[in-house]
């Protein structure tokens, strides 16, 4: 089996879907790699150090991709490089299933997609969860970044020339990404409160020493263990919560997402406006249109005083970890298919986490559901499950 990893070209991302260390043991598993030169040069993984493990280096996307059977990918494919595809090759990476434009050209060339977006959240899939890898950097970097910015020490300080009070940091949404910027922050000395919709994050959090904040006999969590949304009268009392939470607060790190759907608004621009000048907000959900209206994505914003940082792709400032996570997840996925005796793909769509994640296969989207008209330029796309493979 031919495996590409192509240079990735979508804005602010620097990050490789496959590292020496992975290439080496797809390799050892019978495999031939082709990788694009400089794929990994932003995350700081020279072309030399592929070439050391026994891959191939191509001189562009057409060169390293065209002949292959499995495409290893961090930014959704787009209309230029699917075009460069054999049809029926297999393709690992993020799609943005709700809304990307590109699916409907994804059937048509005959692709089998795998979302890495849509590994489920069961314990065999841990290892290959992307979407808790990276947001995990994300928490981390978050902090890191709301250091840089607030133009105060984060510990209490007691210093000859006068006490330093901690900095008091509110952290909206307590999954993955949220847990760790309270682990980072409590590092760093900060007095932490957290807020979650999940009534089972409570326990989490204070075991991070931060005070849980919650909506009273509101638990809004979903099957997939990820938060629902709000109805009306959950979110008038979570504005209210909210609003008196932050104007107690230096930094606020936000990270409530809904997948398909624009970021919930949890700080309105009143909430801001009373907020102490020199406050900072690290709005995780940027991408999303932020977790407050006055975000604006890849843009530093100081409202009346009030620092807004709206990074879209957080963890690609931390990329050489964030690629050795993210291609030990597509190692590990791989792997589920791999036949280890043709080095070839056998897709077993009666494995759980193969078939959660296969977006569209032989012509068929498979999951539907996630596929709205201006993913497809007006067509929902076919249902039904595909053939076995």
């Amino acid at each position: 089996m031919r495996i590409a990893v192509p240079l990735e070209t979508q804005t602010h991302e620097k990050r490789v879907a496959a590292t020496p260390e992975t290439v080496k043991k797809f390799i050892a598993a019978g495999c031939e790699v082709v990788l694009e030169k400089g794929a990994g040069e932003a995350a700081r993984f020279p072309d030399a150090a592929y070439a050391a493990v026994g891959a191939t280096l191509a001189e562009n996307f057409k060169a390293a991709c065209s002949d292959a059977d499995l495409v290893l990918k961090v930014a959704p494919l787009n209309e230029n490089e699917i075009a460069q595809l054999k049809p029926g090759a297999v393709v690992a990476g993020h799609a943005s299933p709700f809304t990307n434009p590109c699916l409907k050209q994804y059937n048509e060339h005959q692709l089998s997609y795998f979302c890495m977006e849509m590994i489920p959240r069961i314990s065999r899939a841990q290892s290959m969860d992307v979407l808790s890898s990276q947001a995990n950097i994300a928490g981390y970097k978050a902090v890191l970044m709301a250091t840089e910015y607030y133009q105060r020490f984060f510990p209490m300080l007691m210093t000859a020339a006068g006490t330093v009070q901690p900095a008091k940091v509110l952290v909206l949404g307590a999954g993955v990404a949220g847990l760790q910027a309270i682990a980072t922050a409590k590092r760093l000395g900060a007095m932490i409160e957290a807020f979650d919709v999940r009534a089972a994050a409570k326990e989490q959090v204070e075991s991070l020493g931060a005070k849980f904040i919650r909506l009273e006999g509101v638990d809004a969590e979903d099957e997939r263990g990820y938060a629902r949304e709000l109805n009306a009268e959950e979110k008038a009392q979570l504005e209210s919560l909210v609003a008196d939470r932050c104007a107690a607060a230096d930094i606020i790190i936000t990270t409530a997402q809904i997948p398909g759907r624009p970021s919930p608004e949890l700080i309105k621009p009143e909430t801001v406006e009373k907020m102490r000048p020199g406050s900072v907000i690290i709005d995780l959900a940027a991408a999303g249109g932020g977790n407050c209206k006055l975000t604006r994505a890849d843009e530093l914003i100081v409202h009346q005083g009030v620092t807004l940082v709206g990074v879209t792709n957080v963890p690609s400032l931390m990329a050489t970890d964030a690629s050795q996570l993210y291609a030990k997840n597509l190692l590990n996925f791989i792997s589920l298919m791999l036949d280890k005796e043709t080095a070839t793909l056998a897709i077993n769509l009666d494995d759980e986490v193969i078939e959660s994640s296969l977006l569209c296969h032989q012509g068929e989207f498979r999951k539907p559901q996630l596929i709205g008209e201006s993913a497809v330029s007006g067509e929902a796309g076919k249902g039904g499950k595909g053939e076995k493979a």
